[in-house]
């Protein structure tokens, strides 16, 4: 099976500083995004270094960032098995790590809560081959796997229901360029959704027409139990998939303290 790498979580669409921006320019980006901290790279998109919030203090608005910005970088790439990158986080006391190519240029960043989004409801190899195994010890025949782009439009959902919450996390990583795959069985021409339902909507809802996917090639011979379940329910497209928006999804538990 293989391994997780950098370049399956990372996120590519990266907010950069560039090092003749000024403290004043880095500070509006922060109330901007959010973020603590960006990459400072130059007009090649090299790495020359990072600036976070705490390099900002104290200093006059008008200063250059090329400046004020950290130089010696830990840095990661795309290669790198994400168990190592997680291990540089936390032995250094960074959150996040850019990540560059060969050539020094920025393709992306990967942060910790990257590496936990990892271990959580992940399309794994190792799920996708315990899904071949099961189909065909249950239909008897052979099935080959691949990976490809597919259209959203395309998709023929197996479940009725998402959750308005997940969805809504769903959505922030496909903006942020996160490219978890979803996992499809191809049988004829159609294209059915067996796991990411929730990153499936989301990009119904923001407009993505294509994500990656581990795709299912099954024989035009044998008849599914999912296909039986999709005439059962009526269901044809991502359109007819219902959101569900004041219930929690399952594993969410909500604690508060009452005040007063």
């Amino acid at each position: 099976m293989a391994k997780l790498r950098v370049a399956d979580y990372m996120t590519k669409n990266v907010i950069t500083l560039s090092p003749e921006d000024t403290v004043e320019d880095a500070i509006n980006l922060i109330e901007k995004t959010g973020h603590d901290g960006f990459p400072v790279v130059d007009e090649n998109r090299r790495l020359i270094g990072y600036v976070s919030s705490i390099d900002l203090l104290r200093k006059d608005p008008n200063t250059k960032i090329k400046d004020v910005m950290s130089k010696e970088l830990y840095v990661a790439r795309e290669f790198m098995d994400l168990k190592d990158a997680a291990r540089v986080m936390f032995r250094t006391g960074h959150s996040k790590l850019p990540v560059v190519d060969e050539e020094g240029r920025l393709v992306g960043i990967i942060t910790n809560a990257d590496v936990i989004r990892s271990q959580i409801e992940r399309a794994s190899p190792k799920k996708v081959e315990k899904l071949k195994r099961t189909l065909e010890k249950i239909h008897g025949v052979r099935i080959t796997v691949g990976r490809d782009k597919v259209e959203i439009d395309r998709l023929i959902p197996t479940q009725t229901k998402v959750y308005a919450d997940e969805l809504k996390g769903r959505i922030h990583e496909l903006r942020k360029g996160l490219a978890e795959p979803i996992v499809v069985i191809r049988k004829d021409n159609r294209l059915y959704l067996v796991d990411g339902h929730h990153r499936a909507v989301a990009a119904l809802r923001i407009g993505v027409k294509e994500l990656d996917a581990y795709i299912l090639n099954v024989p035009e011979n044998v008849e599914l139990g999912i296909e039986k379940l999709v005439r059962k329910k009526g269901i044809k497209s991502l359109k007819d998939v219902e959101v569900i928006e004041n219930v929690h999804h399952p594993l969410v538990e909500i604690t508060f303290r009452r005040t007063g």
